[in-house]
């Protein structure tokens, strides 16, 4: 319930419609990256699975959310790391192909906490990510920290970010895109995983419709089960009844669906006309 007396409270923004937006952390996407890390990143992705079983899941969770998106054509950003592509270019290749326009978003080179780098530390580590992605053709342009992590913003704006994601919890969720600098932290308004009920997770976004918010979820690909089937059972009982309401507001005229990349612009488009 905290939830639902916080986003009646503190919805700071008013749009012309409502913004559904949805990120998705790729901690390592790949199960070869861990045998290639040899075990020695494992506590920078997870406190207690290493990086081979997240990439194992992860390889199995993404195209069943890669499908799920599609059939709703819902675009999202999905943040994935520079190392990854280096090693097995598979899941960068999957969001290429899908039939929907994701924005591929970066997550560190090698997922490590920005607030523990130093300036040189974090310049490598989105230097090598840039040169990483750029043999794909892709320019990322929203940023999700490791482990939420946020710092060295003044790095993002150098390497041409346009938006990334603050640390979210029950006390800073909420529905607002701010501006920083020449970035905008697009807001985390929820955090989900297999526990989550999707009745509750309307109610959230009749809120957000009402109040003409925007409306961030997110999670890491392994918030879901480990198995194909458990994944599934999970993702049918959480976010798919979810999707279907948004698509009904949607088709309704109330909500957009937005990655954070587009909700940053359409903010900048709306604040440079007031301006005008």
């Amino acid at each position: 319930m905290y939830h639902l007396v916080s986003f009646e409270l503190k919805p700071k923004m008013q749009l012309e419609k409502s913004m559904l937006l949805i990120s998705i952390d790729i901690d390592v996407g790949s199960k070869l990256l861990g045998i290639v890390n040899e075990g020695k990143n494992d506590a920078n992705v997870h406190d207690f699975l290493t990086e081979s079983a997240i990439g194992k899941i992860e390889e199995v969770a993404l195209p069943i959310f890669v499908n799920l998106f599609e059939n709703i054509g819902m675009p999202v950003t999905f943040a994935i790391r520079g190392q990854m592509v280096n090693v097995d270019s598979t899941t960068l290749e999957l969001l290429l192909d899908s039939s929907v326009r994701h924005d591929i978003g970066s997550h560190g080179f090698f997922h490590r906490r920005f607030e523990t780098l130093s300036y040189e530390e974090a310049e490598t580590e989105l230097s090598l990510l840039s040169k990483a992605l750029k043999r794909f053709d892709v320019t990322p342009r929203s940023f999700i920290f490791p482990k939420n992590s946020v710092a060295h913003l003044n790095l993002l704006e150098k390497y041409g970010y346009k938006c990334y994601r603050s640390k979210g919890n029950f006390m800073l969720d909420s529905m607002r895109i701010e501006k920083h600098g020449k970035l905008y932290n697009v807001c985390p308004s929820l955090f989900l995983d297999q526990s989550i009920n999707s009745m509750f997770l309307e109610k959230i976004l009749d809120v957000a419709v009402e109040k003409r918010a925007p409306l961030h979820f997110w999670f890491h690909l392994w918030n879901f089960g480990t198995t194909e089937e458990s994944i599934r059972g999970s993702v049918n009982r959480t976010i798919l009844p979810l999707l279907k309401h948004a698509e009904e507001k949607v088709n309704s005229g109330l909500l957009t669906f937005e990655t954070m990349l587009s909700a940053a612009k359409k903010i900048e488009a709306v604040s440079s006309s007031r301006v005008n």
